[in-house]
């Protein structure tokens, strides 16, 4: 009588590679707490508005012999857009204030941006030119992300600085002349502004390159 054949055991699922297990993880966790990103789209409508403004100030007393087109300003005339910049300054410093506050208190602003040095940006700058840069860990920044947002928040003290010097000019003798005076504070003020605008074009064009980092701020993960 011939001896019955068991059937093979299944063989046990292989596991998954370590790059892929890690973005599996990283896709489930957290990466932007709530606090964090109220804070991010708060700033995006304070900048919105203090630059739109803040281009319909400057046609009121160009000084690069140059206008900003009446469409891409708001206010509409430089009472209007007064308002509309100091409303959108006490904004900004308000939720500035928060953000840099609990980035500090929770130990965010150690882990997220630093360290950073100058070798590591150069060496991830020439990988994003060749797009080799990766992002498969949206948990990490990179050096370029770190150096950033650094000078962004560097760029954003400078602007708030420059224009505390252009509203109460009288009442912050010591700030103006560090600045070298009213008209040196509104030029600084301007290429700040401009900075700004920079970083912001940039940043924009990051999330269009990798359309998940958007997701992240708006459902946290």
């Amino acid at each position: 009588m011939p001896t019955p054949v068991r059937p093979a055991a299944p063989l046990p699922p292989a596991p998954p590679a370590p790059g892929a297990a890690a973005a599996s993880a990283a896709a489930s966790t957290t990466v932007h707490p709530p606090w964090l990103r109220l804070a991010h789209w708060l700033n995006a409508i304070a900048v919105v508005l203090l630059v739109l403004s803040g281009w319909r100030i400057y046609d009121a007393a160009p000084f690069l012999g140059l206008r900003i087109p009446a469409q891409f300003t708001l206010g509409g005339w430089l009472g209007g857009a007064l308002l509309w910049h100091f409303a959108a300054m006490w904004l900004l410093l308000a939720n500035g204030l928060v953000y840099l506050g609990l980035n500090l208190a929770t130990g965010r602003a150690r882990r997220k941006f630093w360290p950073i040095s100058a070798r590591a940006v150069l060496a991830d700058l020439r990988a994003a030119l060749r797009g080799r840069l990766s992002h498969a860990d949206p948990h990490t920044y990179n050096a370029v992300q770190r150096a950033a947002y650094v000078f962004v928040t560097l760029d954003t003290l400078l602007i708030v600085l420059s224009g505390l010097v252009l509203w109460k000019s009288v009442q912050f003798p010591l700030l103006r002349e560090l600045l070298g005076g009213y008209e040196v504070a509104r030029r600084v003020h301007f290429v700040a502004m401009a900075g700004l605008v920079a970083f912001v074009a940039v940043h924009l064009a990051m999330v269009a390159l990798v359309p998940r980092t958007l997701l992240a701020m708006i459902r946290g993960r």
